[in-house]
């Protein structure tokens, strides 16, 4: 029988420091995914995808993409085969974490797409550790300045095909305190398209 990661994994779940959901799996499309990447349930991302439709951590503010759970699309369908990289969880601010080697020949690692400054930074992790630490407690000191008072309601609220549209921006002087500027729900897709054009245009380098 192959050994799988997800007890591993489920350990990691129940003794993180702030809520986790694991959205139920479809058996059929965790296959499909799982064919898609060539991998099995021995990696910590082969895991989540043969046992999760997703995982929701820290009142959702977190979306860790599986194989898919309703308005959650799975991570197969998000991979961007022609650039190698592999989309792996969205914040509700539309940031991005991505799987993808920082060079070639180079292992791949996590980088982070940020709202706040529309750059990419390498955490200079694999998946198993990011996401070792993401449920560790990770998410508290590292979105410290862009959370406000009363936002895991605001935040637990929301479809999971929507993020929270802020204006002004993040990434502008004005929108620095996400506290004091106009919220609004919009389509995720519509909020990670925004960001990424913008920082097109103010000439921001490609990932990959």
């Amino acid at each position: 029988m192959t050994e799988s990661a997800w007890p591993e994994m489920t350990t990691a779940v129940a003794a993180a420091p702030y809520p986790v959901e694991v959205l139920p799996v479809d058996p059929e499309a965790a296959q499909r995914c799982l064919a898609a990447f060539g991998m099995s349930a021995r990696s910590w991302l082969g895991a989540v995808i043969a046992n999760t439709g997703g995982l929701l951590v820290d009142h959702g503010w977190l979306r860790v993409l599986g194989s898919g759970s309703g308005l959650l699309p799975d991570v197969a369908t998000e991979a961007q085969p022609e650039t190698g990289i592999v989309v792996v969880a969205y914040d509700v601010l539309g940031g991005q974490f991505s799987w993808f080697q920082p060079a070639p020949g180079a292992a791949p690692t996590i980088h982070y797409f940020a709202p706040d400054d529309l750059g990419w930074l390498d955490l200079e992790q694999g998946y198993a550790d990011w996401l070792h630490a993401v449920l560790s407690g990770s998410l508290t000191a590292f979105y410290e300045t862009l959370r406000w008072h009363g936002w895991e309601a605001e935040v637990a609220e929301l479809p999971l095909d929507q993020g929270i549209h802020a204006w002004p921006p993040p990434w502008t002087a004005e929108g620095k305190d996400v506290g004091a500027v106009s919220r609004a729900p919009i389509p995720m897709a519509e909020l990670v398209s925004f960001h990424h054009d913008m920082a097109r245009q103010l000439g921001q380098p490609d990932p990959a």
